[in-house]
């Protein structure tokens, strides 16, 4: 079917899909830059320098042949401490029409395989250039995919939200995968409540599995950098929420076998909780701290929005009320590990006072 060509010209930007991989509990950036020969990113320069800011690693990927829909697969690879490797893969496009830019949701590449799987290969790639330098690491877990629709090139249209005012239900069915005259005029406005722009010639629009972004100074590369962050954030918050859920339900198996009066499983059982609330506890933290927009208003609000967008705050609320569970089950096995043990001098003390009593009779005798 051949999609209309919408009045004024035609479309032209990128697409980028991100990627982000949980691969370890930390990865020191320092060793890592050594076996990647990658880059830590500078400070942004509106940030004090006692003000801890996420700068990723930043690792340039060998040149691939992948091509999506014809057009070449430009991935670009960072690495995070708090032990996510992001993966983004570009595609430019020159399309007619936003309905034009719908076959780039979920694409194949030349070879008839899944986008997902060159960045699959490329965050195996280095996760095996930084075996060693990887803190506790685990099996890579399905990636948190989210794509971003970029647009430099309105068609000459010189002010984005004008230009978007004509087509917000073409708008709301590429952000949703639909077809946009099946849209409701409710979910129309709901693909499109999450929006903000801080010139005319910029914009963007969240939505849950995709967002549109427009600059027509160049790529909206700042507002790229929010969505990976926050899309980072997403899944650490979901791997958390996974490994709790794992670990307290062995943990309350384990606590509930039967145990020798001095408790020594589950004092083993203990030193594990606690070693896991620590660090649950820590990287709850440096992900929620992960995005630090000092000075930048405009990005500070791009961020609070997909932070809305994405439920980040009800995960974090999850994490923590899990997190919070794992207080009370460490402070009840180690009152009642205390009390068994307290319950054991005493009777070994009774035992003592017997056979010391029992000695005394008997040399009298």
């Amino acid at each position: 079917m051949t999609v209309p060509e919408q009045p004024g010209g035609r479309l032209r930007g990128e697409v980028a899909y991100l990627y982000a991989f949980d691969v370890a509990n930390e990865i020191p950036l320092g060793p890592a830059a050594e076996r990647l020969s990658g880059k830590v990113a500078p400070p942004d320069r509106a940030a004090p320098r006692s003000l801890p800011v996420s700068r990723p690693l930043a690792v340039e990927p060998p040149p691939t042949a992948a091509t999506v829909l014809g057009e070449p697969a430009r991935p670009l690879v960072r690495v995070y401490e708090v032990g996510v490797v992001s993966v983004t893969v570009r595609i430019g496009f020159d399309a007619p029409s936003l309905a034009g830019l719908l076959p780039f949701h979920r694409p194949a590449l030349g070879d008839g395989r899944p986008l997902d799987a060159l960045a699959r290969e490329l965050c195996a790639d280095v996760c095996r250039r930084l075996e060693g330098c990887l803190v506790r690491p685990g099996p890579v877990s399905d990636p948190e995919a989210y794509t971003v629709f970029c647009l430099t090139d309105l068609g000459g249209e010189p002010d984005a939200n004008r230009w978007l005012a004509g087509r917000e239900r073409e708008a709301a069915g590429l952000l949703a995968e639909t077809d946009p005259n099946r849209l409701s005029d409710a979910q129309v406005a709901e693909a499109l409540r999450l929006q903000r722009s801080f010139e005319n010639t910029d914009l963007v629009v969240i939505d849950w599995d995709a967002a549109l972004a427009v600059d027509l100074a160049g790529p909206p590369e700042d507002v790229l950098v929010v969505l990976e962050l926050a899309n980072l954030q997403l899944e650490e918050f979901r791997w958390i929420d996974r490994t709790l859920d794992r670990y307290l339900d062995r943990a309350y198996a384990e606590l509930g076998r039967p145990r020798w009066p001095l408790g020594t499983g589950a004092g083993a059982a203990l030193r594990s909780l606690r070693r896991l609330r620590i660090d649950l506890a820590r990287l709850v933290d440096e992900v929620t701290h992960v995005t630090k927009f000092v000075g930048d208003w405009h990005l500070a609000r791009v961020h609070h929005l997909a932070r809305e967008r994405f439920h980040l705050d009800q995960w974090r609320a999850s994490v923590e009320d899990r997190l919070g569970q794992l207080d009370r089950l460490y402070t009840l096995a180690h009152g009642e590990l205390y009390e068994r043990r307290m319950l054991v001098l005493e009777v070994a003390i009774v035992v003592l006072f017997v056979i010391d009593l029992l000695a005394l009779f008997l040399m009298k005798g």
